[in-house]
């Protein structure tokens, strides 16, 4: 599948301009995404045109729209955020990356319209949501598979099983050298870089991984921003990491993702494998808004917006299509 990636020159830029913007992207004109946003460019002028059903060009829609959590579902958000402004450019899309656990948060609180998440909502977050008088609506937007990566110039590894993952990952281990996980491998020193507690990649990984969303090793390098995660991996011979499976489409050229063997064998993560669920850590990722939010007519032109054009804008930033289907009956979840 085609996709469309941003350069390191417009990555290095983005990166600088967040940072002068205090940490959140924005959908404005002349205001890009930067440090932990997405892994690719966004559609332009050569790409086909995003249905918009969510209200005609030229419609009198305004108002602000309000996102955050996850840096994995954060390309897709900003990407449909930015084509949704063409259609209706007197809405603000401000979308935020302070992890899943963080942006769902800040959601069940009534601080923001909706959450970005690379997990399902837990209960315990549903009951505080009604609690404040919300509903959350739970609408997948992408498969995901997430993704262990090890630098380009790493030539002894290109597949590594759960077990010994766990050995690397668990919260017990002592794992500082490549040997002492497998003895042919170099007796060379491990530096490990991973999302930080507030991500739902770092949960679902020490799920799949160690049995328990929190159970993981610490001194490790932790971010909330994925790309401090790539370029840790990439400027390290002997480092690994994991995120979103985009984050390693865009930097093909300096890392390479490791086939996982959860028992059956060694499996790569493609769109073929990820969507098919054959990859062991294959997910779905979601959006959260509330019923409430969308009595809004900006919030629910959006987020109509956003299922209409999630398969084809999701694959452009490097994730894989949910069947249509799943978009439909998500459109029929906001009736």
């Amino acid at each position: 599948m085609k996709r469309t990636l941003m350069t390191t020159a417009a990555a290095a830029a983005l990166l600088a301009m967040l940072t002068a913007c205090g940490g959140r992207a924005s959908s404005n004109p002349g205001s890009q995404p930067g440090a932990g946003n997405p892994p690719a460019s966004h559609p332009g002028t050569n790409n086909p045109a995003p249905s918009s059903s969510g209200g005609s060009a030229g419609t009198e829609l305004s108002g602000t729209v309000t996102l955050d959590g996850s840096s994995t579902v954060g390309p897709i958000s900003i990407a449909v955020a930015e084509e949704f402004r063409k259609v209706h450019p007197r809405v603000d899309v401000p979308v935020g990356i302070s992890g899943s656990s963080a942006g769902i948060g800040k959601f069940v609180k009534g601080e923001v319209d909706i959450a970005n998440a690379s997990r399902p909502i837990k209960e315990k977050e549903l009951e505080e949501a009604r609690n404040n008088g919300l509903d959350p609506i739970e609408l997948p937007v992408a498969y995901d598979g997430l993704s262990v990566v090890v630098n380009k110039e790493n030539d002894f590894l290109t597949c590594i099983t759960t077990e010994q993952l766990h050995k690397i990952w668990g919260p017990e281990s002592t794992v500082t050298r490549w040997n002492e996980v497998d003895p042919s491998w170099p007796d060379a020193p491990i530096k490990l870089y991973g999302p930080g507690t507030a991500s739902g990649t770092f949960e679902y990984f020490n799920e799949m991984v160690n049995g328990k969303g929190d159970a993981s090793r610490s001194d490790f390098t932790a971010s909330e921003d994925d790309n401090v995660l790539v370029q840790g991996v990439a400027g390290d011979k002997y480092a690994m990491g994991y995120f979103g499976y985009a984050y390693y489409a865009e930097n093909k050229d300096t890392m390479k993702a490791l086939a996982i063997d959860a028992g059956d064998g060694c499996v790569e993560p493609t769109d073929e494998t990820i969507a098919a669920g054959s990859y062991p850590f294959s997910r779905l990722i979601y959006i959260y808004p509330s019923r409430q939010a969308l009595e809004r007519p900006e919030v629910k032109a959006f987020v109509t917006f956003y299922m209409e054009n999630a398969g084809e804008l999701a694959a452009q930033v490097g994730y894989t299509p949910l069947p249509e289907k799943m978009y439909q009956d998500n459109l029929a979840k906001l009736k």
